[in-house]
């Protein structure tokens, strides 16, 4: 079994144990594994502009707005925008701050008959410290992955 197959079953195991609605379940370390291994795989950035903006930016993501800012409306053609960014057979990873967004964004995706959706544990900026702080503790920034900020 070739890594790319071990890291899917890990992130597959992780959905059928915490009864997810998606294909699987990724650490930001996997998912930029997965997107080297798999030329299919496509990173689905679901955050905001404003987040996108002022926060950074993952390079080659596909962004979509799951909700827009600041009054948190969800995007009526997130799905129709999704279909039309990506070819049916790819391994969609999506991502937004902390792992939440994306995982209503994978859940969709998959109702609306996607295949291969997996969700971006800690998402981008990672879970809050101590202090109430992100960007310390998990997440794609804090594992040193590549984004930039404009």
């Amino acid at each position: 079994m070739g890594r790319l197959n071990e890291i899917l079953s890990l992130a597959q195991s992780r959905a059928r144990e915490l009864k997810l609605a998606f294909e699987g379940a990724l650490t930001p370390l996997e998912a930029a594994e997965v997107l080297r291994l798999a030329p299919n795989a496509r990173l689905i950035d679901v955050r905001t502009k404003a987040e996108l903006d002022w926060v950074g930016r993952v390079p080659g993501a596909i962004e979509i707005e799951w909700q827009d800012y600041p009054a948190k409306h969800p995007n009526p053609y997130f799905l129709q925008t999704l279909k039309h960014s990506v070819v049916s057979e790819s391994l969609l990873l999506f991502l937004c701050r902390s792992g939440q967004r994306s995982a209503s964004a994978a859940r969709a995706a998959t109702e609306a008959g996607l295949p291969d959706c997996y969700n971006i544990l800690e998402g981008f900026e990672g879970n809050k410290d101590a202090n109430g702080q992100r960007n310390r503790t998990g997440g794609w920034r804090a594992c040193g992955l590549p984004w930039s900020q404009s």
